[in-house]
C-alpha cells in the first residue's frame, strides 16, 4: 500500500451525517474504480489527512442509555418488520451542534476542498455495495466498518442499528427487538453488504413465500441480479448466490444434513450469517419450533442475526441463544422514527383515544360521559358552577368533586357515582357505534389517509369495499391511473382480475384478505404503494407479511370469532397491527384508530394498549422429520441379488446424543433459568402473604385490641363482636330459608314453560365490581332437557358446574337446583340456577311457526344453540350455582332485539307470585339483616372504637397489600405454566410409531426406505406423507388423478363457504374415490397407533375439494372452475399450490417408483399456471 492510498483513504466515502463532523466535506469518488468526474490536488488529500475532525478518529461507545434520550411516548408498537427507507438526507440530528469554532474552521476546509458530491445522490445502492467491494478486494477486509458500512445509505442511520452493526461487526451474533418501521432490515442489509464484501454468503430466512420474495426482489435492487438467489418449497433461482432468501423450513431441512449422516451437502458452504426475520415467530404454536431447530443446529462458527418485534423477554432470547450457540449481543429500542396518535372513533366524532401525556384514557371517552353527552344534559350553568344532578327515581345526588373553571372535564368525571350495569355499558355502546362510512369521513376530514382498515372476516372486508364504494376518494387523474394499470393487469393476468371488487377499486377502495388470489393482493398492494389505493379493509394476515405501510392503521374491532368461540386480541396482536402505521421519510406522525363497537370501548382499548406486550415462549415439539433426521443412521441398500446387507454410513446421533440436541430448546432453557427465579420470587411472596393474612386474622386483631384497648373497653367491644358473629350466622340461614322458598315456587313455573310459549325473565347478579345488573333475556328449557347437546355434556361433565342439594339446619326439605339457558337481550346465552332469576313474565315469544313449514321458536333456538362452542364464562358464583354466559352469532341477534328492555314491561306481567311464607322468610331476613345493622352502630358508639377502628384500618391496608401481592403471585404463577420443559417426552413417543411402523430401528439406528423417504419430506405428518406416497395403489392413477389424492392429503383448513348462488364444487371421478376410500382404512389403522403412544399429530385425508383439483390438473379453464363455485378463489389458490408443492417433491424423494415420479411432474407442470402462479422475480 502506497503512501498516497494511505492518506486518500478517509477521502474515498462521502461523510455524512454518520459522523461526528456534519459540516466536512469529503470526496465521493475512490480510486479503484473508474477515474472520477473531478480532480484532487494532492492539497485537498493533506487537509482531509490534518483535519482536526478525522474519519480515523474513534466513535464513542454507544450504550442503552443514549437510547433513552430519543425514546418517542408511543414506544411499544410492535409488529413485523418490513419498512423501506425513503431519502431524508436533509434532516440533522437535533444533538450533534458545532461549536462557532469548528464552523469557521469547516468553512476553511469547504473553501480549499473543492468536492462535487453531486454524482454521491445519482449513485445508486448497488454501486455503493460495488465500491466498498471493490475497495475491500484492494485494500483488505479492515476497510469495512460500521461508517463504510453506514455510508450505503443516504439518510442517517439509527443508534440502535449502529449498536447492532458494532455488535456484528465485533463478531457476536446479535438479537435485534425494536418496534415496526423503526429499520432492523437495515442491520441486515448492513451484515450483507459486509458479507458480500468479503466474498463470503449470507442467508435471510423469512416464515412465509410471500415474504420470501419481497425480500428476493428487495435485495436484488440493492446489490444486482447475480448477488442474490432464492430458495422456497416451490421456487429454486440461483440458489448459490452469496445472499440466498429462503423460508424457515428449507434452512431447517438444510441444518439436518449437517448434524447427521453423509448427504448431498449441508448447503452452508462458505456461510458466515444467517438472518432469522421475525423470530418472534418462535412464540407461533404450529411453526414455531422451526426457529428453534435452526438455532440448535446451527454450526457455532455461523454468526445469527435475530430480527424481532418488541417482545417482553428478549433477554431471555438472547440468554439462550448465547447459552447454545456463541457470544450473542442483545440490542433494543423502543423509539419509533414515525411516532404514532391513537384515536378512537365513535358516531359523532374521532377522539384522541388517550390524555395529552399519553399515560391514561381520554376522560371524555369514559361511558358516563358518553351517556351525560348521548342525553343532552348539560351539567355546569353558564357561569362554569356545577348544576345539581337528580337521578331518574327525583332522590337529589350531590357531587363532592371541585370543579374546574368553564366546566373542565375534570370536574364531570364524578358526576355519575352510580356504577354502571351490563345493560347500561352494552346501550351505550351500541348509541356509539358508527358506519363505517362515518370513520372514513372522519379519517378524510383530518388527512388521515391512506389508512390500512382491519376487519377479521374476509366477508367484513368485502361488505365494507361494497358499502363505501360510492364514496370516491380519487380525483380523476388518478381514478385514470388505476383504470391503466387494472387494464394492463386484465391483459397479462385475465383470469386474476376479481370482477366484484372493480368498482371499489377505481374508487380507491380495496379488500385484501385469504379469499382473493395471490396476483390480485399483489396487484392491490402495488396500487396502494402507489398512491392510488386510499383504503384497503384486510385480515389481520396483512399486518404479518407485506411491506404496505400506510399514514392509519384502522382497528373495527378487539375481538375476533375464532372455532372456540369470540376471543379478545392479545396486545402483541394489537400492536402488530398499529405498527402499519407511519410511513418513514413521509409522514410525521402515523395514526391508529380504534373503533367503537357493540362489545369494546375505549375501556378496553387502554387496557388491551397499557397491558404490555407478552414474552416469547417457546413452542417446541418433536415431529417425525426430526426423529428420523437425528437418529437415522444406517440405511438398507440392495447392491444386488446375491446379497443384501446393509451399507453404514457416518451414524447419525445416539439417543444420548439427540436427547442433548432436544433439551437445548428455548422452553428448557426458560425452565431451567426464568423458571428458578420465578418460583424463588413466588416462594418469598407466598410467605409473606402468609404472614399479612395471620396478621387480619380474627386472633391477631384480638390481641392487638387487647394491648391498645382498657379491659372494660376490650370487654364491651368484644361481647359485641362476638353478638354480632352470632345474628350474621342467624342472617345467612334466613337467607338460605328465603332462597329455598323461591327455589320451589320457579320450579313448578319454569316447568310449565317447557311445552308452551317462550317467556321473558329477568336475571339478576353481581359483577366483581359490586355493580348490581339486571338482563332481561328470553327462558329457552332446562338443560337436562336438551338431549343430545354439547351444553347438556358439559354440565353433567364438568366439575365447575357441579351442584349439590340445599337444605336449612332445621328442616328436613332438600332443594336441588338445576342448570338453565336464556337468551339475552345483549346476543349473550346464559346458563344459571335458580339463584340468579329475578323475575318471570307472562309474556314472552309465541311457539308459533313464523311461516308455513318453517320450524317452530323453541327448536330453532334450540339449534342455534347447539351451534355455540363450550367457552363459557362466569359472571357470577354462589353455593346455590352459578352463572355464566357465552356471546350470541350473528344468527341469533334477530332473536336477542325482539327482547325487550326492562323499562317497558309492567310489574303486572309477572307471573312469579310467590306464597305466604316466602313473603314472611323474606320479611324475617329484613327484621335480622336490620338488626345487625343496628349492632354494627351501637360498636361505633362504644368507648374504645377509636383506637379499634385503626387496628380495623391497618387490617384493610394489610388486605389491600395482601390483594397487591396475590396479583403479582398469579402473574408469577401464569408465566411458570407458560414455561413448559418440551420436547423430549414427545420425542419418545414419536420413535416409538416410527419403530413399529418399520421406518427405523431405534435400537440399532438402520433406517428403513419409509424412513428415508419420510425423511425428506416437508408437511405435517411426514410418516403418513411418505405412508400413502409409497403405496403402490398410486402408480395406477393418471396425473390429474394423482394431483386429486394429492390434494385431499395437504386439504387442512380450507372450508366450503357456500353462499348466494355459489353452491357447486366439482366431484372427484370414481376412480380417485375409491384410492381415497382405501387410504381412509390405512388412516385408521395409523391412528389407532399414534394413540396407543399417546401422539397428537394430524394425519390429513378430506376428498372434499379433490375434484376442484382434478379438474384444474385436466386443464379446465379458471373461468370454468370457479363458475357459482362455494370456495372463495384465495382458498382454491391455496390448496392448489400446497398440491403443486407436495407434488414437486415426489421427484426429489428417495425410493419412489419413477413412474410415480413422472406422474408427479407431469401433474406439477400443467397445474403451475395463472392465475395461481407465483412469480417470484
Amino acid at each position: 500500500m502506497n503512501t498516497l492510498s494511505i492518506l486518500t483513504l478517509p477521502s474515498l466515502f462521502r461523510q455524512t451525517k454518520h459522523s461526528q463532523f456534519p459540516h466536512f466535506r469529503c470526496i465521493s469518488q475512490s480510486l479503484p474504480f473508474p477515474r472520477p468526474s473531478s480532480i484532487f490536488s494532492p492539497l485537498s488529500f493533506r487537509l482531509s489527512f490534518k483535519s482536526p475532525r478525522s474519519p480515523f478518529s474513534a466513535e464513542p461507545q454507544l450504550f442503552d442509555e443514549e437510547l433513552e434520550d430519543d425514546e418517542d411516548d408511543d414506544d411499544f408498537e410492535a409488529a413485523d418488520e418490513y419498512d423501506e427507507y425513503e431519502d431524508i438526507s436533509g434532516e440533522v440530528s437535533d444533538h450533534i451542534q458545532p461549536s462557532e469554532d469548528e464552523d469557521e474552521d469547516d468553512t476553511e476546509n469547504e473553501k480549499e476542498i473543492s468536492v462535487d458530491s453531486s454524482n454521491w445522490q445519482k449513485e445508486s445502492t448497488w454501486q455503493r455495495v460495488e465500491k466498498l467491494c471493490n475497495l475491500v478486494k484492494e485494500l483488505g477486509e479492515e476497510m469495512i466498518d460500521v461508517d463504510a458500512l453506514a455510508d450505503i445509505y443516504d439518510f442517517r442511520i439509527d443508534k440502535f442499528q449502529r449498536m447492532a452493526i458494532e455488535a456484528f461487526l465485533r463478531g457476536s451474533s446479535v438479537v435485534i427487538s425494536a418496534p415496526t418501521s423503526s429499520g432492523k432490515t437495515l442491520i441486515a442489509e448492513a451484515a450483507a453488504v459486509a458479507t458480500v464484501a468479503r466474498r463470503r454468503r449470507l442467508f435471510y430466512t423469512t416464515p412465509l413465500k410471500a415474504l420470501s420474495n419481497q425480500k428476493f426482489r428487495q435485495f436484488r435492487e440493492t446489490f444486482g441480479d447475480n448477488n442474490v438467489g432464492l430458495l422456497t418449497g416451490d421456487s429454486a433461482v440461483n440458489k448459490d448466490a452469496q445472499i440466498l432468501v429462503l423460508t424457515t423450513e428449507i434452512l431447517r431441512n438444510m441444518l439436518y444434513n449437517s448434524v447427521g449422516m453423509a448427504s448431498s451437502g449441508s448447503g452452508l458452504f462458505h456461510v458466515d450469517v444467517i438472518v432469522l426475520d421475525e423470530v418472534h415467530y418462535l412464540s407461533d404454536i404450529s411453526r414455531g419450533t422451526v426457529w428453534e431447530e435452526i438455532v440448535i443446529y446451527c454450526p457455532k462458527e455461523v454468526q445469527l442475526i435475530c430480527l424481532s418485534a418488541t417482545v417482553a423477554n428478549p433477554d431471555e432470547l438472547a440468554g439462550w441463544i448465547s447459552q447454545i450457540h456463541g457470544k450473542t449481543e442483545l440490542v433494543t429500542s423502543s423509539w419509533r422514527p414515525v411516532p404514532l396518535t391513537w384515536h378512537f372513533s365513535t358516531k359523532a366524532s374521532l377522539f384522541p383515544l388517550l390524555n395529552e401525556k399519553g399515560t391514561h384514557m381520554n376522560r371524555k371517552l369514559s361511558l358516563n360521559y358518553l351517556q351525560l353527552s348521548a342525553s343532552g344534559v348539560n351539567s355546569y350553568r353558564d357561569d362554569g358552577s356545577r348544576r345539581r344532578n337528580y337521578r331518574d327515581d327525583g332522590s337529589r345526588r350531590r357531587n363532592s368533586r371541585r370543579h374546574g373553571r368553564n366546566g373542565s372535564f375534570d370536574s364531570i368525571v364524578g358526576m355519575s357515582e352510580q356504577p354502571l350495569s351490563k345493560n347500561d355499558k352494552n346501550m351505550i355502546r351500541r348509541s356509539q357505534v358508527p358506519q363505517v362510512v362515518d370513520t372514513l369521513w372522519q379519517l378524510k376530514a383530518k388527512d388521515m389517509l391512506p389508512a390500512i382498515w382491519f376487519i377479521f372476516n374476509r366477508r367484513g372486508c368485502d361488505a365494507a369495499v361494497q358499502y363505501v364504494e360510492d364514496c370516491s376518494l380519487l380525483d380523476e387523474c388518478e381514478m385514470s391511473e388505476v383504470e391503466l394499470a387494472l387494464k394492463k393487469f386484465q391483459l397479462l393476468y385475465p383470469d386474476a382480475v376479481r370482477e366484484t371488487a372493480v368498482k371499489g377499486l377505481i374508487r380507491g377502495v380495496a379488500a385484501h384478505h385469504a379469499g382473493c388470489l395471490p396476483l390480485w393482493k399483489s396487484f392491490v398492494e402495488e396500487l396502494f404503494q402507489r398512491g392510488l389505493v386510499k383504503v384497503v379493509f384486510a385480515t389481520e394476515t396483512l399486518a404479518a407479511g407485506i411491506n404496505m405501510p400506510a399514514r392509519t392503521a384502522v382497528i373495527s374491532s378487539l375481538s375476533k370469532r375464532t372455532s372456540t368461540g369470540r376471543i379478545q386480541l392479545s396486545p402483541n396482536e394489537l400492536l402488530q397491527m398499529a405498527g402499519r402505521a407511519g410511513r418513514r421519510g413521509i409522514d410525521e406522525r402515523g395514526h391508529v384508530v380504534i373503533v367503537q363497537t357493540p362489545y369494546e370501548g375505549a375501556e378496553e382499548s387502554c387496557k388491551l394498549l397499557f397491558s404490555g406486550v407478552e414474552p416469547l415462549v417457546s413452542q417446541f415439539t418433536a415431529s417425525y422429520g426430526m426423529v428420523l433426521n437425528l437418529l437415522g443412521g444406517a440405511k438398507v441398500t440392495r447392491h444386488s441379488n446375491e446379497s443384501d446387507e446393509t451399507n453404514t454410513l457416518q451414524a447419525r446421533r445416539t439417543l444420548e446424543e439427540a436427547r442433548k440436541l432436544v433439551e437445548q430448546s428455548f422452553g428448557n432453557y426458560l425452565g431451567s433459568n426464568v423458571m428458578l427465579a420465578a418460583k424463588e420470587e413466588l416462594a418469598k411472596i407466598q410467605k409473606e402473604i402468609e404472614a399479612l393474612t395471620y396478621e387480619i386474622s380474627d386472633e391477631a386483631i384480638d390481641r392487638k385490641s387487647r394491648k391498645l384497648l382498657t379491659e372494660v373497653a376490650y370487654k364491651e367491644i368484644a361481647d359485641l363482636q362476638e353478638e354480632l358473629r352470632a345474628e350474621k350466622r342467624v342472617r345467612t340461614e334466613l337467607r338460605r330459608r328465603m332462597e329455598l322458598k323461591r327455589f320451589s315456587a320457579l320450579k313448578p313455573l319454569l316447568k310449565d314453560f317447557e311445552n308452551g310459549h317462550l317467556p321473558f325473565i329477568c336475571l339478576q347478579y353481581k359483577d366483581s365490581e359490586g355493580v348490581e345488573n339486571f338482563v332481561p333475556a328470553v327462558y329457552l328449557a332446562e338443560v337436562e332437557s336438551l338431549d343430545g347437546s354439547k351444553l347438556k355434556n358439559m354440565v353433567s361433565v364438568d366439575d365447575s358446574f357441579a351442584l349439590s342439594s340445599v337444605g336449612t339446619s332445621d328442616t328436613h326439605q332438600d332443594v336441588e337446583p338445576a342448570y338453565y339457558v336464556a337468551l339475552g337481550s345483549d346476543n349473550s346465552w346464559y346458563l344459571f340456577t335458580e339463584k340468579w332469576i329475578k323475575t318471570v313474565y307472562r309474556s314472552g315469544f309465541p311457539n308459533v311457526a313464523l311461516t308455513q313449514g318453517e320450524a317452530l321458536p323453541r327448536e330453532i333456538m334450540r339449534t342455534l344453540l347447539k351451534k355455540e362452542e363450550t367457552q363459557w364464562e362466569k359472571l357470577a358464583d354462589s353455593e346455590l350455582g352459578g352463572l355464566w354466559c357465552i356471546e350470541g352469532s350473528l344468527e341469533t341477534w334477530s332473536w336477542s332485539l325482539n327482547v325487550p328492555v326492562l323499562s317497558s314491561i309492567y310489574e303486572s306481567d309477572e307471573v312469579l307470585h310467590m306464597s305466604q311464607e316466602y313473603i314472611e322468610s323474606v320479611e324475617r331476613y329484613r327484621e335480622q339483616r336490620n338488626k345487625v345493622a343496628r349492632l354494627k352502630k351501637k360498636i361505633a358508639r362504644t368507648e374504645g372504637f377509636r383506637e379499634y377502628k385503626k387496628i380495623l384500618d391497618t387490617a384493610k391496608f394489610t388486605e389491600e397489600k395482601i390483594k397487591r401481592l396475590k396479583a403479582r403471585s398469579n402473574h408469577l404463577i401464569n408465566r411458570i405454566e407458560q414455561i413448559e420443559p418440551s420436547g423430549w417426552k414427545e420425542f419418545l413417543q414419536i420413535s416409538k410409531v416410527i419403530h413399529e411402523t418399520r421406518a427405523l430401528d431405534i435400537n440399532t439406528h438402520v433406517i428403513f426406505p419409509l424412513g428415508e423417504t419420510a425423511a425428506a419430506i416437508r408437511g405435517e405428518n411426514e410418516l403418513w406423507l411418505a405412508k400413502v406416497l409409497r403405496n403402490k395403489i398410486l402408480l395406477e392413477l393418471k396425473p390429474a388423478q394423482l394431483a386429486a389424492v394429492c390434494a385431499s392429503l395437504v386439504s387442512e383448513g380450507i372450508k366450503v363457504r357456500a353462499w348466494k348462488n355459489n353452491n357447486y364444487i366439482y366431484e372427484s371421478s370414481p376412480t380417485v374415490l375409491n384410492v381415497i376410500s382405501l387410504l381412509e382404512e390405512q388412516r385408521n389403522s395409523f391412528v389407532q397407533l399414534q394413540e396407543k403412544h399417546e401422539v397428537e399429530i394430524a394425519c390429513c385425508l378430506d376428498g372434499q375439494f379433490s375434484g376442484m383439483v382434478e379438474a384444474w390438473a385436466s386443464g379446465l379453464s379458471w373461468r370454468e372452475l370457479m363458475m357459482d363455485c362455494a370456495m372463495d378463489e384465495g382458498d382454491l389458490a391455496r390448496l392448489l399450490r400446497r398440491t403443486i408443492d407436495l407434488l414437486a417433491q415426489i421427484p426429489k424423494l428417495p425410493d419412489i417408483d419413477t413412474l410415480l415420479q413422472k406422474n408427479a411432474t407431469t401433474a406439477s407442470d400443467v397445474m403451475d399456471r395463472p392465475p395461481i402462479s407465483e412469480l417470484t422475480g
